[in-house]
């Protein structure tokens, strides 16, 4: 008899540790977000976005670009608004030339701004124009 209730306890102290160590479903993170852009021109200020603060990515990944011109291809830079200094600054990455089409999210060729803080505000300029089409996953 002491054997079972000492065995349904250890039962009942086991369950009570996995229920308190589980991890609550709302604190996952959702996948990436995307959002679509048109660009500014060089330096510039196009479309403007707020970094998700939901999303499991912390970077401003470029996915899609259509550039308007003929050639097919530009550069892009990510632009965050630092509001300390009430400014655009571009990121590290600088213009990053691609062609048109996708581009996967997990090549760093097409990463412009790394660890981006949740709800900056950012936006993409276009090394040779504005006013092409890319695709933000962030």
């Amino acid at each position: 008899m002491k054997k079972a209730i000492a065995a349904g306890a250890f039962a009942l102290v086991t369950a009570a540790t996995c229920l308190v160590l589980a991890p609550s479903a709302s604190a996952a993170p959702n996948a990436c977000v995307t959002s679509t852009l048109t660009t500014g021109g060089y330096e510039s200020v196009g479309t403007t976005v707020r970094k998700s603060s939901t999303s499991s990515c912390g970077d401003l990944n470029l996915t899609y670009t259509d550039d308007k011109t003929v050639y097919g291809y530009d550069g892009y830079a990510g632009r965050l608004y630092h509001t300390s200094s009430s400014s655009w600054v571009t990121c590290n990455a600088g213009y990053v030339w691609a062609y048109d089409g996708s581009h996967s999210v997990n090549d760093s060729t097409y990463w412009l701004c790394t660890d981006v803080s949740d709800n900056t505000l950012f936006t993409v300029a276009s090394a040779a124009n504005g006013g092409d089409t890319v695709k933000i996953t962030h």
